[in-house]
């Protein structure tokens, strides 16, 4: 693959105060760990910004994968400083000067943040250079405060109602007011789901069932907090989008997420077994988004997460204003398929091995038995993240024709290299293509 015209510094800021407040230092190390996958958006002469280091073989495997000489991308690690952004971090690293010299050796270059923050809109003044896809026009501040909002669980609700996009019954409380709240709600009915108003991935939820012990009023957590009412779950599903300066909000992919304990853990597109309605319903809610995004300023990527409950009806659940789990593998699939088979099933899943084997052997393997992602065949897999030594757990890519297909795909990788696959909150619902 070329070089593509605009050179890009990619800043993988999971330390940002968007998603989740600073102060949840622990989560944020964790999602941290996922920052080297942000390789695969790079181009020839790019940087990569990550708090997380990349391993020899893994940038070797990414290089190789997308046909990239291997040293044509700079990686730089920023270690992370808890409580802080990553731009603190930076400057607290003493490396704002190497990220400047980098950009004045790339004419033209521009900083991608994972997540439009404060903090990485003054960085990128102290670089010198315009944040992507802003260009030198710049974020306003409208637009920064809109991604603010809409990452809150009260943002989004208080622009559903005004949209008309139809989400769960609930109430919005202080969380010294949560168990007074909750007990109200449960008088209504008899389970109901906490949430903390900045959280994201399953982060904090808390789920309540009539008859239990809540906190009297001036006892719960502080912060504001969100009760609604808990649905049965047939699917959880989201459409993933962007909205660009010039040309507004467009749907880049929609799917199917799996859960685990609440949590993503996995997507399937594009969407199976989902009726019609539903997904041009919840591509609608995504559009009519994005246009308040858009005239607010915002440029980039977002989504709309959503469930379909067991009696066939869609409700919306949230918005991410941001680059999510599943926007920069989306990317490398897209980026993998020749332009013709576009249409093509793909699935990011994961499985923990108690194998001590390397990435490298674990690319070998899959390569070794015919698994591992092939241009010409168009499908196979794809590890698109390292597993922590710590923490065992493979994250992979599976393209193939049908669904089928990649259920084959799926059962294959995980008996070659012995994952344990995790325990899903409801299957990924099977369909015929």
């Amino acid at each position: 693959m070329g070089r593509r015209p605009t050179p890009l510094i990619v800043y993988a800021n999971f330390f940002s105060d968007v998603a989740v407040d600073l102060s949840a230092h622990e989560v944020l190390v964790r999602w941290a760990r996922q920052a080297p996958r942000e390789i695969w958006l790079t181009s020839p002469g790019d940087v990569l910004v990550t708090p997380t280091p990349l391993s020899d073989a893994f940038l070797r495997h990414v290089c190789g994968t997308l046909g990239m000489p291997y040293d044509s991308v700079t990686a730089v690690t920023v270690p992370p400083v808890p409580g802080a952004t990553m731009a603190d971090a930076v400057r607290r690293a003493g490396q704002t000067e190497l990220l400047r010299a980098l950009a004045a050796r790339r004419p033209g270059v521009q900083l991608l943040p994972l997540a439009l923050d404060t903090a990485t809109v003054g960085l990128a003044e102290q670089l010198g250079v315009p944040i992507a896809p802003y260009g030198p026009s710049g974020a306003a501040a409208e637009a920064l405060e809109v991604v603010y909002r809409l990452n809150t669980k009260t943002g989004f609700r208080a622009l559903a109602e005004e949209l008309g996009i139809r989400m769960p019954p609930g109430r919005v409380c202080d969380g010294r007011m949560l168990g007074p709240t909750a007990d109200s709600m449960l008088d209504r009915y008899e389970r109901v789901v906490a949430k903390p108003d900045r959280s994201a991935a399953g982060q904090g939820l808390m789920f309540l069932v009539r008859g239990d012990t809540l906190p009297h009023p001036g006892a719960g957590p502080g912060g504001t907090w969100v009760v609604e009412r808990w649905l049965d779950v047939a699917r959880s599903v989201s459409v993933q989008m962007e909205t660009l300066p010039s040309t507004g909000p467009r749907v880049v992919f929609s799917g199917e997420m799996r859960t685990s304990h609440g949590a993503y853990a996995g997507y399937l597109s594009p969407l199976h077994g989902v009726a019609e309605a539903n997904t041009a319903q919840l591509e609608r809610w995504g559009t009519a988004v994005g246009k308040y995004l858009w005239a607010r300023g915002y440029a980039g990527s977002y989504a709309i997460d959503a469930v379909v409950a067991a009696d066939g009806t869609l409700y919306a659940t949230e918005s991410n204003v941001r680059r999510t789990a599943t926007t920069t593998p989306g990317r490398m699939v897209r980026r993998l398929l020749p332009e013709g088979l576009r249409g093509r099933t793909w699935l990011l899943g994961a499985g923990r091995s108690a194998s001590t084997r390397t990435f490298a052997e674990a690319t070998r393997l899959l390569r070794s038995e015919g698994l591992a992602w092939h241009a010409g065949r168009a499908e196979g897999a794809v590890l698109y993240e390292e597993a922590p030594a710590d923490d065992p757990v493979w994250r992979y890519a599976l393209i193939g024709a049908c669904r089928n297909r990649v259920d084959e795909l799926e059962s294959a990788v995980t008996r070659v290299l012995a994952l344990d696959p995790p325990v899903l909150d409801r299957a990924v619902t099977s369909a015929p293509d």
